[in-house]
């Protein structure tokens, strides 16, 4: 027996050894526990809790479902199906095939696409909101994160709803190739829709959103709200140290430090979110009425007064 084939056999038995001694990513999933600042905390004592750690605040990622429940309550708000287009277009294939990285995807969150779309309401006022799933491959948008988001705006065009969007994830998908990047811009022309008909469009930055998804619908919103500490940012943070060659602050491309910055409107915690969007709708829609009763009062105004003249 030759040394590399020594080696070779004294590898395979520590990676076994390894794989006896830690557990894997799919044990970790089904485990009841998981880890923050102090160590082990219980799934269940955070999930009590929205998700947000008790001893340092900090606001853990949650799916689709979970977003809704807090935001609208639970059982008060109806998911909507949105369209899915034809998978891998490109016939993709690296260390395993799109189709199959599809699939796993769906089995772990349940979902057929990284985005949700939902309708309820908020203290009484209708709105259509969005979500996204960073579990489901990095929560990046390919042509069905798209779809869903444009469908999303056309159900707040078709009824007059505001649209609330929490945007997350890593940024257009590779494996979609041209075909993801364009929706870049579809997703930009649904934003200029909404906006072109006076219909509030709000973003509440979720972490981590990056790339693309920053570059386009994400930072078009009439007001910007962000969960404490997520990260907000296009290129990641070495690319940019790299590139200016200075160092950069610990908080650099955090919720904080891009509300300093002016980036975004205000930092508010997921407890706070429900009632802050619900009184700013309310000021927005309220507004709205008041200018649109006095157009209807000066077209009536208008309208007499040739009638008077006439007498």
């Amino acid at each position: 027996m030759n040394w590399l084939t020594k080696i070779k056999i004294f590898g395979d038995k520590i990676k076994r050894n390894l794989q006896k001694k830690f557990p894997t990513k799919e044990e970790i999933a089904n485990s009841d526990w998981t880890s923050c600042c102090k160590g082990p905390i219980l799934k269940k004592d955070l999930e009590d809790n929205l998700w947000i750690c008790n001893s340092c605040g900090k606001h853990h990622r949650i799916n689709c479902r979970q977003r809704f429940d807090i935001f609208f309550g639970k059982n008060r708000y109806e998911i909507l199906e949105t369209p899915v287009p034809l998978e891998d277009p490109l016939n993709w294939k690296d260390t395993k095939t799109y189709k199959e990285r599809l699939v796993q995807a769906r089995k772990k969150t349940g979902q057929n696409c990284a985005v949700m779309i939902a309708k309820g309401q908020i203290n009484g006022i209708e709105v259509t909101a969005g979500a996204v799933n960073f579990e489901y491959i990095g929560g990046s948008f390919g042509a069905a994160e798209a779809e869903a988001f444009i469908y999303g705006a056309q159900n707040s065009l078709d009824n007059n709803t505001p649209y609330i969007f929490f945007a997350s994830g890593g940024g257009q998908r590779m494996f979609e190739s041209p075909i993801a990047l364009a929706g870049m811009t579809r997703t930009t022309i649904a934003v200029n829709e909404l906006k072109k008909n006076k219909i509030p469009y709000l973003v509440i930055f979720v972490d981590p959103c990056a790339g693309g998804i920053t570059a386009s619908f994400a930072m078009l919103g009439d007001i910007h709200f962000a969960e404490p500490g997520s990260l907000i940012a296009f290129a990641g943070k070495r690319v940019i140290q790299a590139t200016v060659k200075e160092e950069l602050s610990p908080d650099f491309q955090t919720a904080e430090f891009v509300e300093k910055h002016g980036f975004i409107d205000k930092v508010v915690s997921r407890k706070d979110l429900s009632n802050e969007i619900g009184k700013l709708l309310e000021i927005l829609l309220k507004k709205n009425s008041d200018v649109n009763s006095e157009l209807s009062n000066e077209t009536s105004t208008n309208i007499e007064q040739p009638s008077k003249a006439a007498s």
